[in-house]
This record gives C-alpha cells, structure tokens and sequence, in this order.
C-alpha cells in the first residue's frame, strides 16, 4: 500500500484559488491517514489476477478513497454526528466551518469521478467501474443508507431494519470494492461473488465499529466514542454480549467463505481480511 499512499499524495486535489484555506482543507482528511481499507481490498484482487494492471488500477483504489473520504466528512457535520473528531484529527467543520466542510466533501465526491474517467482502461471498463461507484456510493447505497440512519434517530429499528440501514450505509462501497477489482482484471464470473461477499463484511465491519465505540476510548479510536446512543447501531439494539455473539458468528462465517477463494485470491486477501474480520476480540 505505500506505492498507492505515494500515488494519492501526487494526486490530491489541487484548486487555483484565491481562497485562503479551501485547498488545504481539501487535502486535510486525506493526510489524516485512515484504514484504507477499501482501496486494499479492490487492489488486493488485482493482485490476484493480473498484478500487471495493480498500478492502474490505483486510480479505482484512490476514486473509492476520495468517496469514502467525502462521506466521513458530511458524516460529521453538525446537522448529522456533529462529530469534533475523525482519524485521530478535528474535523473540517471545527477546523474551519461547516460551509467549509460541506463543500470538500462535495468536491471530494466530484473529484472520485474526474480520477476514474482518467483511469488507463477502456471506456466499457471504466463505464462499468463509474456505474459501480455510482451506485453503491449513492441514491441506491450510501446516501440512501445515511438517510434512514437520520430519519430513524430516537426511533429503535427492528434489527432486520438495522441491517437494511447498515448494507446501505457501510456494507455496499465494502462490496463495490471487491467488485471493482474482479472488474478490472475482467473476472466477472467471481465479481457477483466478492460483491456478497463484500455486503457480509461490510455488516462485519459495522458490528465491529459499533463494539468499539463503547469498548475504545476516542484517542484509541480516532473518532468520538459513545456518542451513538440515540442511532440505530447494533449494539444499542442488541446490547455488548449479543452484538459480540453476532459478529463472532458472522467473523466465523466469513473465514469459512475465504476457504472456498482460489489460491491466488486467498493469497492476496487473507493478511487484509484476517486482521480486520477479527478486529473486534
């Protein structure tokens, strides 16, 4: 991952402005480090099948990384989390303002576009990859899930609704990135596949962050902790021993799953999923 770090730091997104800050804050969050997760899963199956296409595939990795990015910024504005906190740093809106924050996260959002068509693959390739981003990323996942999560505040879920909200919200750009990867090296007999794969880690991974953020301080967590007692997570719904019992299984699940990936897959993305499928014990 340190050749795609390099690859984002010469890509960041750069603006001829008179502005006085609307550049570096554009480039703030995305310094800030974070998991990158997502882009690691997509490269990881590249790797896989055609490890002569990883370098260019760092343009998908890096347009889900500007996505992912975006949406942890409006995330934490006032009139959603209001969240002072997110990778170990303030957030844009304390930094600077909310207006501020809202219209990084906008161009952030853009720019994950601009990246891909750029990408060096064939325009069916990158329509497919644009599609994919598109509609995990928003109306039909992300942004459709952030909506219920908002909506539904105070109001208690029944738990097969927590998990519609947390397939939309966290589970689909999980998925699209595994996707994404099988797309570009042309393996779209495994891409449906890694997708369902995806959606039960995505909801992994949403457990997880939800045990955490009553078990691990802010500082641990880079991110404000116990500050979801009114949202929809699994843990307020379930409680800490349920929601344990129910990512234990799902961990469980999922390992089994990895076992049935060939070879060359199993290779590339078990010291990823490994470390993250069992994050929480």
């Amino acid at each position: 991952m340190q050749k795609f770090e390099q690859f984002l730091q010469d890509n960041l997104p750069q603006s001829q402005s008179i502005h006085p800050h609307y550049e570096q804050a554009l480039h703030t969050m995305l310094n800030a480090g974070g998991k990158r997760f997502r882009p690691a899963l997509l490269l990881g199956v590249v790797e896989a099948y055609n490890p002569l296409l990883v370098e260019s595939a760092y343009h998908a990795a890096y347009a889900i990384e500007l996505l992912h990015t975006y949406s942890l910024i409006h995330d934490d504005l006032p009139a959603m989390d209001d969240s002072p906190l997110r990778r170990g740093n303030p957030t844009l809106h304390v930094v600077y303002d909310e207006v501020t924050a809202i219209l990084v996260g906008d161009a952030l959002n853009t720019y994950a576009f601009e990246v891909l068509s750029d990408a060096p693959f064939s325009d069916e390739t990158k329509v497919k990859l644009v599609k994919e981003l598109a509609h995990n990323g928003g109306l039909h996942g992300m942004v459709l899930g952030q909506a219920i999560d908002c909506h539904f505040e105070n109001k208690p879920l029944a738990l097969e609704d927590i998990k519609t909200l947390h397939t939309n919200k966290t589970a689909k750009l999980i998925a699209a990135s595994l996707k994404m990867g099988a797309i570009i090296v042309g393996r779209e007999d495994v891409a449906e596949k890694l997708y369902d794969f995806g959606i039960k880690l995505g909801l992994l991974f949403q457990i997880q962050d939800d045990i955490l953020d009553v078990t691990q301080s802010s500082e641990e967590a880079g991110k404000l902790t116990n500050n979801d007692e009114d949202k929809n997570n699994f843990v307020t719904i379930l409680g800490l021993d349920k929601a344990l019992r129910e990512a234990n299984a799902l961990a469980d699940e999922l390992t089994q799953e990895m076992g049935s990936f060939d070879e060359s897959l199993q290779r590339e993305l078990s010291p990823i999923l490994t470390k993250y499928i069992n994050r929480h014990k």
